[in-house]
């Protein structure tokens, strides 16, 4: 009897404990409303003229839902999948200056060091520019450098180094301006530091760590199996957008939400960066007001609750939010990361009218708060 009641209790025991595990798998796993979110992006399509939207939502480093919606070739009428790849514009930005962070963490730079010590002959009025100003926009330089032609391409030094002789736009370090010729000076460090091409450079050590198998440089040239077109309405008609030829840093991938949900997996579990490399990336920047000497937050758009390494970030129904979007061409793409709560939401469109953070804001505003 004492046998019997001892295989009970055991069996009882082993019950519980395997109940407690799938109410934990549970938890952890929050479900997700997926005829909601399917609306949310179709209301926008429709509302938008949006031809195409691929969607990925990552929870702590796992991809939960990923769909292609509407099309990516409207004339050979191919479908969007999650395997569609986009041009992802300016969200190549993070992307890049984790190719900075990656340096750092191998000691070959500091994040902080002046451009001048990577770059040639760069002007006196260059002399104060930190690598870190130029990720957060704070340089003080042009938007777009005067050499650059989207229908030409060339060496990156030399669009860099046209914009030498461009008087700042405000003191280093006083004020915020988007700046896609930083991108470039950027691009060129991570070419002279490392000793290869900074599309090399980010394949061996971005792209292949994160299994980004889809991921590789801006290229109207090349052939692409699955690759999208990018449109944009003219007096009401659906067209296909012109792209630039040239391979600018400034937007330099092209990928697909699968490869964007294995990025965020590797960022999510610091086996790109580490945990304090991350806090430096995503720590808000300072500008310095130019009468008081104060420092104070510096902000790219009202709203925002300022900007990090490559990221913008702000808040969302109390949401911590590290994102960043992109427009190329017809291509528009929103990359948001909501660290507290585990949760990201990749938006990848290709129509020039799209609002891809309206409707990741919308898809976040779904998503269950764990």
């Amino acid at each position: 009897m004492k046998q019997l009641r001892n295989a009970f209790l055991a069996a009882t025991l082993a019950l519980f404990a395997a109940a407690n595990a799938f109410a934990d798998a549970t938890a952890a796993k929050p479900t997700l409303n997926t005829a909601a979110i399917d609306e949310a992006v179709t209301k926008s399509m429709a509302e938008f003229n949006i031809p195409g939207v691929a969607l990925g939502i990552v929870y702590k480093g796992e991809l939960r839902y990923a769909k292609g919606y509407g099309k990516a070739n409207v004339e050979k009428d191919a479908a969007v999948t999650p395997d569609t790849v986009f041009m992802i514009a300016s969200v190549s930005k993070p992307i890049l200056a984790l190719g900075i962070a990656r340096l750092a963490e191998q000691g070959k730079l500091k994040l902080d060091d002046p451009i001048s010590k990577h770059l040639p002959n760069t002007p006196d009025t260059w002399k104060d520019i930190r690598l870190t100003q130029l990720m957060n926009h704070t340089a003080g330089l042009v938007r777009e450098s005067p050499a650059f032609e989207g229908g030409k391409i060339k060496p990156d030094f030399e669009v860099v180094s046209a914009a030498y002789s461009v008087p700042l736009v405000f003191p280093t370090g006083t004020g915020m301006q988007y700046c896609n010729v930083c991108y470039f000076a950027l691009a060129e460090v991570i070419t002279r530091v490392s000793g290869q091409p900074w599309a090399e450079f980010m394949e061996r050590e971005v792209f292949q760590r994160a299994g980004m198998k889809d991921t590789r440089p801006t290229s109207q040239r090349d052939m692409v199996p699955g690759r999208a077109l990018s449109y944009e309405r003219l007096l009401g008609i659906q067209e296909v957008a012109s792209e630039y030829t040239a391979l600018r840093p400034s937007g330099a991938f092209m990928s697909t939400v699968n490869d964007l949900a294995r990025l965020e997996a590797v960022l999510h579990a610091n086996k790109l960066v580490t945990t304090d490399t991350w806090k430096k990336i995503e720590a808000p920047s300072r500008i310095r007001d130019e009468k008081s000497g104060d420092s104070k937050l510096g902000k790219m758009r009202d709203g925002a609750m300022g900007y990090g390494m490559g990221w913008e970030l702000s808040e969302l129904e109390g949401m911590r939010r590290v994102a960043h979007g992109g427009s190329l061409a017809g291509f528009r793409t929103m990359y948001a990361r909501y660290p507290d709560q585990g949760w990201a939401v990749i938006v990848l469109a290709n129509s020039a009218t799209a609002r891809p953070g309206a409707i990741e804001n919308a898809v976040a505003k779904l998503l269950p708060k764990p």
